[in-house]
C-alpha cells in the first residue's frame, strides 16, 4: 500500500476501460428483470481481482457522468449527505430471500480493496456518510489511513453500553441501537436501556438515534416520551411481487408504509429511511421518489461501487424535478462552505 494518500480525483482518473454496453431490442420479451438488465447492459468487463493486501493502487469501474453532488443537511451538529451509503452489502447482508449463496458472494466481492474504492466513489458523488455496524470501524480506520477520504460513520449498536462506548471511542458521528434491538425491547416491554444510552451518547456530544422495522415500535417509544435526536425507520413501497407472498421470508421490511409516513408527518426530528429499495426489489426511480414524497429527510441505500453515480443522479433528478411532499424538508447545508471548512481543517 502506498505511504502517500491517494486522492479520490486521481483514483477516478485511473478508471479501467469502459464497460461494453449493448442495447436490447424493444421487440424482445423478457421473463424477468434480470434478463432485461443483462440484455440492456451487454457483457461487462472488469479489472483482474487482486488481493487488497498486495494491491498498490485502486482501480475503479467506469461510472456514468455525475450530474451534481448529493445535497447535505444536519443531524444535530453533524453535516450528513441526504443519501447515506448503507453497510448491509459490505457486511454481506444481502436479504436475498431464498437464494442461499448470495451473502457469500457479496462478502467475496467486498474485499478491503473494494470497500476502499466504494467509499472513494461515494465521496466523489457527495456522499459523506457511511452507516453500518460499529465493528466496521477498523475498515474505516484503514480507509482514512490509505486515502485522503473524509467519510463519516453513523454506527448501529446492540443494547450493550460497553459496545456503545466503543463506538463513541472509534469516532462515530452519531449512534443508534439497530431496528431489531428496539423492536425486541419494545415487544418485551423493556425500556430500561434508553435513559443510560441517551446519556452516554449525548454526553459525548453526539446525536443519539433509534431504529425500528415496525411502526408499532416507534409509536410505543414516542408515546412513552422516549424521543431520539434522529429516527431510523424502514420505508419502501409494497408494490413488488414478493411483498405479496403469503409468508414472510426476508422479503418485506416495512409492512405498513402508509402508517409510517403518517407517524412522521408532524414529527420534528430528522428521519433516516432505510431499506428504501426493499433490499433490491424496487427500482431506485420508484423507491427514491416514494421515500422522499413520504417525508424522509435522508435515505440510506446499500450500493455496489458501480451503482453509486447512477443512484446519485436519480436522486438529484427527482429532487430537482420537484416532489409532492407534505412533511417539512430540512434545510440544506451549503456545500461550498462545508467543503471549504474541510480544506481548512486539512491545512
Amino acid at each position: 500500500m502506498k505511504d502517500a494518500p491517494l486522492s479520490r480525483r486521481d483514483l477516478l482518473k485511473m478508471t479501467a476501460a469502459s464497460l461494453a454496453a449493448g442495447a436490447g431490442s424493444s421487440a424482445v420479451s423478457y421473463h424477468s428483470h434480470e434478463e432485461r438488465i443483462l440484455a440492456e447492459e451487454g457483457k461487462n468487463t472488469a479489472a483482474d481481482a487482486v488481493s487488497g493486501a498486495t494491491r498498490l493502487s485502486f482501480v475503479q469501474k467506469q461510472q456514468e457522468e455525475l450530474k451534481e453532488k448529493v445535497p447535505l443537511a444536519k443531524i444535530g451538529n453533524a453535516v450528513v449527505s441526504r443519501m447515506i451509503l448503507g453497510g448491509n452489502l459490505i457486511g454481506g447482508y444481502a436479504h436475498s430471500r431464498d437464494l442461499i449463496y448470495v451473502s457469500d458472494l457479496v462478502r467475496a466481492y467486498h474485499t478491503e480493496q473494494k470497500c476502499v474504492e466504494t467509499f472513494m466513489i461515494a465521496e466523489e458523488a457527495g456522499i459523506n456518510t457511511f452507516l453500518g455496524d460499529w465493528k466496521m470501524h477498523q475498515m474505516m480506520a484503514n480507509y482514512w489511513k490509505w486515502t485522503d477520504g473524509k467519510m463519516q460513520v453513523i454506527s448501529q449498536c446492540p443494547d450493550d453500553l460497553d459496545e456503545v462506548k466503543m463506538a463513541i471511542d472509534a469516532g462515530s458521528i452519531a449512534i443508534y441501537p439497530n431496528g431489531e434491538v428496539n423492536d425486541r425491547l419494545v415487544a418485551e416491554g423493556n425500556y430500561d436501556f434508553y435513559e443510560p444510552f441517551f446519556k452516554l451518547v449525548r454526553d459525548a456530544g453526539l446525536p443519539a438515534g433509534l431504529g425500528a422495522h415496525r411502526v408499532e415500535t416507534v409509536r410505543a417509544l414516542a408515546e412513552r416520551g422516549i424521543i431520539p435526536d434522529f429516527w431510523m425507520k424502514t420505508f419502501h413501497p409494497t408494490t413488488y411481487w414478493s411483498a405479496k407472498h403469503p409468508e414472510e421470508h426476508d422479503n418485506i421490511f416495512c409492512r405498513k408504509p402508509e402508517e409510517t409516513a403518517a407517524f412522521f408527518a408532524n414529527r420534528p426530528e430528522p428521519w433516516i429511511a432505510f431499506k428504501t429499495l426493499a433490499a433490491g426489489a424496487v427500482a431506485p426511480q420508484d423507491g427514491f421518489r416514494f421515500v422522499l414524497e413520504g417525508g424522509a429527510d435522508f435515505i440510506c441505500v446499500g450500493m455496489y461501487d458501480f451503482q453509486i453515480f447512477k443512484d446519485a443522479n436519480i436522486y438529484t433528478d427527482i429532487m430537482n424535478a420537484g416532489i409532492n411532499r407534505k412533511r417539512r424538508m430540512l434545510e440544506n447545508v451549503d456545500r461550498a462552505s462545508y467543503e471549504a471548512r474541510l480544506e481548512e481543517e486539512d491545512a
